[in-house]
């Protein structure tokens, strides 16, 4: 066994990956403040082909010293677009047909374990502040909130984690891990 080389891992260039078909999934970075996991989850959306980010409120948009340090180039390949209001672009999805799901821990919460998404739908998934989680008022207008179940002493994971573990679980339930 060895290590593949760069070369050998086929990696779409920049301009191919843009033409490339994406997973139907849109991420919405709800006041996320750090810069350094928005940079994480840009190279978690370019490694799964996520469809587009939103940016929303507070969440820090590229270019950004920082957001590029862990992005490693992916806001270069990752479609995304800055709302000053998580609001507005959660209703500028539901027009266009996506199902909102909030990555949260509420009364009515589906277990990642037992949340069944379609493989023909759209889906928009809500990733909150590192303190204060996905707002009030972005609960209130999604479809579903999804929660990673866990078993130790603390009551989260780190925003970026929780996006890698959600997409991969959701791309395996879709069928679409090629």
């Amino acid at each position: 066994m060895r290590k593949l080389k760069t070369n050998e891992l086929k990696r779409l260039d920049i301009e191919a990956y843009k033409k490339s078909e994406k997973n139907p999934i849109v991420l919405v970075l709800d006041n996320i403040r750090s810069l350094n996991n928005i940079g994480s989850i840009f190279r978690t959306a370019d490694a799964f082909r996520i469809e587009q980010i939103l940016l929303c409120g507070i969440t820090a948009c590229p270019p950004h010293r920082d957001i590029q340090k862990t992005a490693l180039g992916a806001t270069e390949s990752v479609d995304w677009k800055y709302h000053k209001n998580t609001i507005d672009a959660i209703q500028l999805l539901r027009k266009n047909q996506y199902q909102i799901i909030a990555l949260e821990q509420t009364d009515e919460s589906i277990m990642l374990n037992h949340f069944n998404p379609l493989s023909d739908k759209k889906y928009a998934l809500i990733l909150g502040n590192e303190i204060h989680g996905v707002s009030d008022d972005a609960i209130e207008f999604s479809d579903n909130c999804v929660e990673i179940p866990q078993f130790g002493t603390k009551h989260s994971f780190n925003v970026t984690v929780s996006t890698g573990m959600v997409i991969w679980d959701m791309l395996l339930k879709m069928n679409l891990l090629h």
